[in-house]
């Protein structure tokens, strides 16, 4: 599926973005254009049943599918969140980035499909006051936009059937030069895993304080976090 995408900047070099579950390319509106003024284009994507993209069937392969089949290959940077990330993993050996950034991979969700698809879900009509208070960090253009962008989420993402994540899905090893960046207090990735991940020959850095969407819960740390791979 081709995927819809929104450009930052006209620069020589190309940097991708990809996003979560229940946002699209909206949520990097702080980071793309940090991005953009260090001389990249920058693509971000809405992922299949996000933002403005299609629907249709929703599986790891389908997302990474749709990348190949959208970006170009061979950016400079290649930047996934959690969904966006593994979505990103799948794809990282065609795109063939020079370097991949993954913040916070939902690599290894085994145990938390079931419970979070119901979790998930309750999000599409939450108010913003629920919003806000999940998020106190946030300032009004955070949650102007991810108003906007659950309003264009299909619920069905995070409905998954749990067999697809029943296996780890974590990386054997960096196909390309590879950053891992960790949410300080986020939930999704295990205790442990920053060892493992450095022992595959990952590097990882963690923004201490930050919530799983670290670019959001601390914006400076995470584009501190990020020093010398842009």
């Amino acid at each position: 599926m081709r995927l819809h995408t929104h450009e930052w900047g006209t620069g020589d070099r190309v940097a991708v973005l990809v996003h979560g579950l229940m946002s699209d390319h909206r949520t990097w509106h702080r980071v793309a254009p940090v991005l953009a003024d260090k001389g990249y284009r920058v693509i971000g994507v809405d992922l299949r049943g996000h933002g403005k993209s299609g629907r249709g069937e929703y599986s790891p392969e389908s997302w990474a599918g749709d990348l190949v089949e959208t970006l170009p290959e061979r950016p400079e940077l290649a930047i996934g969140h959690s969904l966006g990330a593994l979505a990103l993993a799948g794809a990282v050996e065609r795109l063939a980035p020079a370097r991949a950034v993954y913040c916070d991979p939902a690599w290894d969700l085994r145990g938390k499909v079931a419970e979070a698809a119901v979790y998930f879900t309750v999000f599409k009509t939450a108010p913003r006051a629920m919003i806000s208070g999940l998020n106190p960090g946030w300032d009004d253009d955070d949650l102007d936009v991810e108003m906007a962008t659950l309003a264009d989420w299909d619920p069905d993402t995070a409905r998954v059937h749990p067999e697809i994540f029943a296996v780890d899905r974590t990386p054997e090893y960096p196909v390309v030069p590879s950053l891992v960046v960790l949410a300080g207090t986020g939930a999704l990735v295990r205790p442990g895993r920053a060892e493992e991940l450095t022992r595959r020959g990952f590097e990882v850095r963690t923004v201490e304080g930050a919530g799983h969407t670290v670019y959001r819960d601390d914006f400076k740390g995470f584009m501190g976090a990020l020093d010398g791979w842009i």
